[in-house]
This record gives C-alpha cells, structure tokens and sequence, in this order.
C-alpha cells in the first residue's frame, strides 16, 4: 500500500470547491488501496475565523474514514488587508516547516497551489528530501490576481511570479484543473509532466421529478458570495421581468447583497443563507435555472460548478467566458452570456422559455454529465501515474 501525503488550504468541515476537490482526491486514493493523509489548517474558511469545535488548539489530529487529518495552527483571517492575509499564508507555511521537520513525511507529496506561498514552501523544504512532489493547481496566480485588480504589475508581482516559477519548476508532476492551466504551466517551464485533472464530483445523481414553473422562471445562484462571481453587482444589473433570482451561499459580498436586497423590496430577490452542500444538493431541485457568473473572464479559471450541476440535471446560464463557456457550448449544458456584458445577459434570459427548461433537457445533461465528466475514470489514469 503506497503512502500518500495531501497538503491543502482547504478541506472539510471548510466548504466551497477547494475543500470538495480535495476530499474527493482523499477519498478516492484510499479506495484504490493508497494509505492517504492529509496536512491542512484548523479550519477556518470561508469566515476567516477557527471554528469552534477548534478553538484554543494548537494542533488537532483525528482519523476520519481510514485517512489521517492533521489540522495545523494559522492566524485565520479573510481580511481584505493585503498583509493580514500574507501574515495568515506564512503562520501556516512555519506550521508546515515545524511538522516537517519532526514528522516522517511520505515519499509521494501532492501539494494545493494556490495559496502560492504555501505551495513554495512544500516545494522548497521537501524536494531537498527527494520526494516526488505533485503541484496540483487550481487556479493561476498571480495572473488571476492581477485581472481581478488584487495586484499590479510591480516588484510584488514580480516577486510572485518567481515563486509560481520556482514550485513549477520542482514539481515532478502538475495537475491542472483546466487546459488553460497546463499550457501555462507548460510555457512558464517547458516539457513539464502535466495531467489535466478536473473537480468532478462524486455523488449519485438524483431521480429526477421536475416540473418547470408556470410564471416566471426561478434562477437560482448557490456558492461563494466574494468579489470574482460579482454576485452583488448582478443583483443590480438583471432584468427581472420574467426571473425570479434566488441566493445562497456566504463571502466578503454577503453584507452588500443583504442591504440591496432590504432596500428594494420590489425585487424579486431573495437570501436564503448558508447550507450545506449535501442540503443544497436536494434544494437545487427545486429551480429551473442556475446562473454561473465571473465579475471578469480569468484566464484558466473553470468553475467547479458546471461538473456538479451537470450530475444534478440542472440548466445553466454562463456568464464567465474562457474555457467554460466553451465546455457548456460542447456537452449542450445550457446558455451562455458574454462575460461582464450585462445586455447579452438580460437578451439570453429574456429568450429562455418555461417550456424549453423540461425533465427531457435535465436528464440529457444528466446523460452528458456521466458520460464526460466521471470521477472515477479520471482517478484510475490519475493513480497509474502517481
């Protein structure tokens, strides 16, 4: 049985498709017989704050379904203060190199990226130890960062991308979630090992019983409330003559969206909060459409959404560009938008009918869903090359 180590920012009770990716990951190398463990913070996302079942520990370990969770101390914080966040990055980085130091660390690594200073890390004190160190990368920084406006071209970004660079550089080998990704990782450092490794979900699809609405069409958005989905300034560009646009999820924007929202009664909008995601799965059901937006189109950036609401049946309208509206277009997933054209947006929704949103549109994604996007395959060639 092969010992594996996982290295992630984000991981169950934490919610959002970070942590989702990387469970699935664990869970799915234990089932084909690796001896898997997992390296992350004290959880503490999306709040910024220790939860508190971990409050006042320093360290906490626990095995939970065969995989050994050691959760490490970080100053938690999800200020927008540039410097309370690096200062967050490097608590947990000098947890990291302390468990290093006084812990048998497996030969096989894969390692989240970003944050990219915590990835640094792992690059840099392991492979000095010859271990076979796998970067999986979900997004791109600090490209990612510089179009959503976090960074400017200066001596920082450049300083950042020495350091993504240097982690593609030690790498043995690069997961990335998009093509986007790899041929970046590629042009950054030529002939490198690269797999595409998407975040398919890893649950049944539900049965479906469905019936489109008889007024206006329920469009629901369901996920991270921060500044890349732009959640707040679509509350207040869509025309709501014929939707109905309904919230979950929570995030830096959550404040804004809930004073929009009691300040314009008239609208059809409403916040129902955070669940779960095994909650959210069943309430999804209930809604004609769901909307994936980006305030910006991110170059490599393909939201995890598209796979898990593929295997849910539920129509999509993209609003993000790049390389998911070309996946929504090709596997007939739904609508697409221009990104950031709010005209287009309110042209595509106005020319979706109730009757076009059937039970025989739901189960032909469904259909689409296992055939091009399964797990399981896609970890059988995975763990042939790990």
């Amino acid at each position: 049985m092969k010992d594996v180590l996982i290295i992630t920012s984000y991981f169950p009770p934490e919610t959002g498709a970070a942590s989702n990716r990387i469970f699935h990951l664990a869970e799915g190398l234990k089932e084909h017989r690796f001896n898997v463990s997992v390296l992350t913070p004290l959880p503490n996302y999306p709040t910024g704050e220790i939860f508190k079942a971990y409050k006042g520990k320093f360290q906490h370990t626990s095995t939970e379904n065969s995989i050994l969770i050691n959760r490490l101390w970080i100053y938690a914080s999800n200020s927008k203060n540039k410097l309370l966040r690096l200062i967050a990055m490097l608590s947990y980085s000098f947890s990291l190199v302390w468990f290093f130091i006084w812990n048998k660390i497996p030969k096989t690594v894969i390692v989240q990226s970003p944050p990219l200073i915590v990835a640094f890390t792992c690059m840099l004190f392991l492979k000095s130890k010859k271990r076979h160190l796998i970067l999986n990368v979900s997004d791109l920084w600090p490209i990612a960062g510089l179009e959503l406006g976090a960074f400017k071209k200066n001596f920082s970004y450049q300083l950042l991308e020495r350091i993504e660079r240097f982690n593609y550089k030690r790498a043995d080998l690069v997961l990335g979630q998009s093509e986007e990704i790899l041929a970046h990782v590629r042009s950054v450092v030529m002939e490198k090992n690269t797999f595409l490794y998407r975040n398919y979900p890893e649950f049944e699809s539900p049965d479906l019983n469905y019936s489109p609405s008889n007024g206006n069409i329920k469009m629901v958005y369901a996920g991270l409330l921060g500044i890349a989905q732009g959640i707040y300034r679509l509350c207040q560009e869509l025309d709501y003559t014929h939707i109905e646009f309904h919230i979950y999820g929570s995030g830096a924007e959550q404040e804004k969206i809930e004073t929009y929202i009691l300040n314009h009664p008239e609208l059809p909008i409403t916040y129902h909060g955070h669940v779960s995601r095994r909650e959210l799965h069943n309430v999804l059901l209930q809604y004609d459409l769901t909307i994936i937006p980006l305030l910006k189109r991110i170059y490599g950036s393909v939201p995890s959404k598209i796979f898990e609401y593929a295997k849910l049946g539920l129509p999509m309208l993209y609003f993000g560009g790049g390389e998911g509206e070309t996946i929504i277009k090709k596997h007939d997933l739904g609508w697409v938008a221009e990104a950031g054209n709010y005209e287009e947006l309110n042209r595509v929704l106005a020319s979706i009918e109730n009757e076009m949103l059937s039970r025989t549109m739901r189960q032909n994604i469904i259909e689409n869903g296992r055939k091009e996007f399964d797990f399981k395959s896609q970890l059988k060639r995975l763990k042939d090359i790990i």
